[in-house]
C-alpha cells in the first residue's frame, strides 16, 4: 500500500509541476505578445485609424502621429460606449471635416472594425494605413485587419494604465481572442 501511495504522490507531483511550467510559459508568451509586443516604427501612411474603445488613451497617440508624420486622414471608430467618449465626441463636433472619417463598425467589435476598414481602404484607395490601438490589442487587431486588406498595415500601440490584475485579465482575454482569430480568420479573401 505505501508503494501505491508513493507512486500516486509522484504522479500528482509531476502533474502539478507540468501545469506550473505550462502556466509560466504562457505568462512569458503573454507578456511578450500583449504587454511588450513588437510595433512598427511609425512612418507616413495614407491614413491613421483609431480603433474603438479606450479613446482617451488611443486618440492622443493617433493625433500626435498624424501631426508628426503629416498623415492626411484621421479615421475614428465610433461606438457610443463609455470607453469611447473622446472619439465619439470628435466625430460629433467635426462631422464636416474632409480629413476626418468616422465609422461605426457592425458588429461592434474588432472583427466589425476589420470589415469596415476593408471597405474604407478600398473606397479611398489607400495603399498604407497606420492603426492605433492599445498595446495588448496590437497582435489580435493587426492579424484581423491584415486578413481583410492587401494594404500595408502598420500597428502602433498606446500604453494603457492598468493594474497587475487588469493586465492578467487582458492576457487571458487576448489569448482567447488571438486563438479565435487564428482558428476563424476574418475576410477570407481580400
Amino acid at each position: 500500500m505505501p508503494l501505491k501511495t508513493a507512486s500516486a504522490t509522484r504522479v500528482i507531483g509531476i502533474f502539478v509541476a507540468v501545469c506550473f511550467l505550462a502556466a509560466l510559459l504562457w505568462l512569458i508568451a503573454a507578456f511578450q505578445f500583449f504587454y511588450d509586443p513588437p510595433q512598427a516604427n511609425p512612418r507616413h501612411t495614407d491614413a491613421i485609424v483609431v480603433l474603438g474603445g479606450m479613446s482617451k488613451e488611443r486618440l492622443p497617440v493617433a493625433e500626435k502621429l498624424q501631426k508628426d508624420l503629416d498623415i492626411p486622414v484621421l479615421v475614428v471608430s465610433t461606438t457610443g460606449l463609455a470607453g469611447n467618449v473622446e472619439g465619439d465626441a470628435l466625430c460629433d463636433e467635426e462631422s464636416g471635416d474632409p480629413d476626418l472619417v468616422c465609422f461605426r463598425p457592425s458588429p461592434l467589435n474588432t472583427r466589425g472594425e476589420a470589415e469596415a476598414l476593408r471597405s474604407l481602404i478600398a473606397e479611398h484607395g489607400w495603399k498604407s494605413v497606420t492603426v492605433v490601438t492599445s498595446e495588448y490589442h496590437l497582435m489580435r487587431a493587426g492579424t484581423l485587419i491584415e486578413q481583410c486588406t492587401p494594404a500595408e498595415i502598420q500597428m502602433v500601440g498606446s500604453r494603457p494604465d492598468l493594474s497587475a490584475g487588469a493586465w492578467l485579465d487582458r492576457f487571458v482575454v487576448e489569448t482567447g481572442g488571438l486563438i479565435d482569430v487564428w482558428m476563424q480568420p476574418e475576410c477570407s479573401s481580400h
